[in-house]
């Protein structure tokens, strides 16, 4: 899964009262229709982005080392051309929610059209065809167009999504449903997974179509049984039109950030660490196969177990953050992810790749946990909504500039096959490396969870 922070600005809160025990929050259908949605969703993501795509291109494009090379180029330049709008466009999008205080129906329209670009990937994918579009088999040139598309609207579609938890739960109800639904997303990954034996070892266009069918199939719950109340509404300041209000927010949001130090530094940090995560999530199954030589099966297992240790280094890691401190705890994750890219992109081994797997599963998780506790300590309360949501639009922004830079290594090294791979992989760590350097700056006066 794709780590995403909740937009709770413009969101509005669950009526006050009792607090309701957590088999009631669950199995209510809201909040279980809600949930569904994020087992939806990560169906694409796994499936989609992280497994099946990145192995068709590789099927397709991959005969040798150096179009291996190639192939890792055009997954990391679809993926960040998709984020580009994303970041382009998501203030926008904020404003929307804003404005009309509508989410389920902005959730809907993306969703559906993140359905319908992905069946178009199926059918571009079983196109055969000997006409060509910008240098490309035109059946192969389509399938790409179609995954920008497709990773658009889903990661747009989830800014809606998130902003719902506000108007599910109240105070620490949102930790409570916020969970669940994380909890129930990474249970989506086992179902994605269902389409493997459609698959095999070559067939990997062959799982767009159920993925895309799946996603629809859970996300119908929400689609049917959430009801949306009306919410309360503000209005563009007077003078400026309402479509630019997004941007000003984000931009004013910026130059408060420069005067609280600390959280400048850390916005900064945070940019980086981020960036890592993002390419290593987007370019690890290419390179689990053609450098280290994984089956598609063996990768499959190691995708499932990273992401076991994922979700059990978000559970160890909230101690973690307990006992010594977030602003520590982020030290040791980044040492953690530090030491997971520099086995990876030297294993000698499969051995050596699952070990790098697992610790990198552990960072992901923990490093979320982490940097969303030290963001709390070092924001002012009444501005610590305007922060979230700027490090949620830092995230965004840091998922365009990593895959860059390892696709535009691997494209000027391709000749040197795999090891352009290794090249690209290993310059992540200077990443992490420079991060650490703006993290240890960062003064905390009070280091809590």
């Amino acid at each position: 899964m794709e780590p995403e922070s909740t937009r709770t600005r413009t969101s509005t809160a669950a009526p006050l009262g009792e607090p309701r025990k957590a088999l009631a929050l669950y199995f209510s259908l809201p909040i279980l229709s809600w949930a569904l949605y994020d087992f939806a969703n990560t169906i694409f993501s796994s499936n989609i982005v992280t497994i099946f795509f990145p192995f068709y291109l590789q099927n397709v494009i991959g005969k040798n080392e150096v179009m291996n090379q190639i192939a890792s180029t055009f997954i990391t330049y679809t993926n960040s051309v998709s984020s580009f709008f994303l970041v382009l466009l998501s203030p926008l999008f904020g404003t929307w929610i804003d404005r009309t205080g509508k989410k389920k129906s902005y959730l809907v329209a993306f969703t559906l059209l993140c359905v319908a670009s992905t069946l178009l990937m199926g059918a571009a994918a079983g196109w055969k065809t000997g006409a060509e579009w910008f240098g490309l088999n035109a059946g192969l040139a389509l399938v790409l167009l179609m995954f920008m598309f497709a990773k658009f609207f889903y990661n747009s579609g989830l800014i809606f999504y998130d902003a719902m938890i506000g108007d599910l739960a109240k105070g620490k109800e949102v930790g409570l449903v916020s969970g669940f639904g994380v909890a129930v997303g990474y249970v989506g990954t086992l179902m994605g997974l269902t389409v493997y034996p459609l698959v095999g070892e070559h067939g990997f266009h062959k799982a767009f179509i159920p993925s895309a069918l799946l996603f629809l199939l859970f996300f119908m719950p929400l689609w049917l049984f959430y009801r949306e109340r009306p919410q309360a509404t503000r209005s563009a300041p007077a003078g400026k039109p309402a479509w630019w209000r997004g941007y000003a927010d984000i931009w004013r949001t910026f130059k408060e950030a420069r005067q609280y130090k600390n959280i400048f530094l850390f916005m900064i940090a945070y940019f980086l660490f981020n960036d890592v995560i993002a390419t290593a999530i987007a370019v690890m199954s290419v390179y689990a196969k053609a450098v280290v030589g994984f089956s598609t099966g063996q990768f499959i297992l190691l995708y499932l177990v990273s992401t076991v240790s994922s979700i059990a280094g978000s559970f160890a890691f909230g101690y973690v953050t307990r006992s010594v401190g977030a602003k520590r705890t982020v030290t040791i994750v980044a040492a953690l992810l530090i030491a997971a890219v520099t086995l990876a992109s030297t294993a000698a081994s499969q051995g050596m790749f699952w070990a790098a797997g697992s610790m990198y599963g552990i960072a992901m998780g923990a490093m979320w946990v982490a940097s969303r506790t030290l963001i709390v300590n070092l924001s002012p309360p009444e501005k610590r909504g305007q922060f979230f949501g700027l490090f949620a639009f830092s995230g965004k922004l840091s998922s365009i500039f990593g895959p860059t830079l390892y696709g535009t290594i691997t494209l000027v090294l391709a000749e040197t096959g795999n090891l352009a791979s290794r090249i690209a992989l290993g310059s992540l760590v200077v990443l992490v490396a420079v991060g650490l350097l703006f993290h240890a700056k960062v003064k905390v006066e009070h280091d809590h969870a």
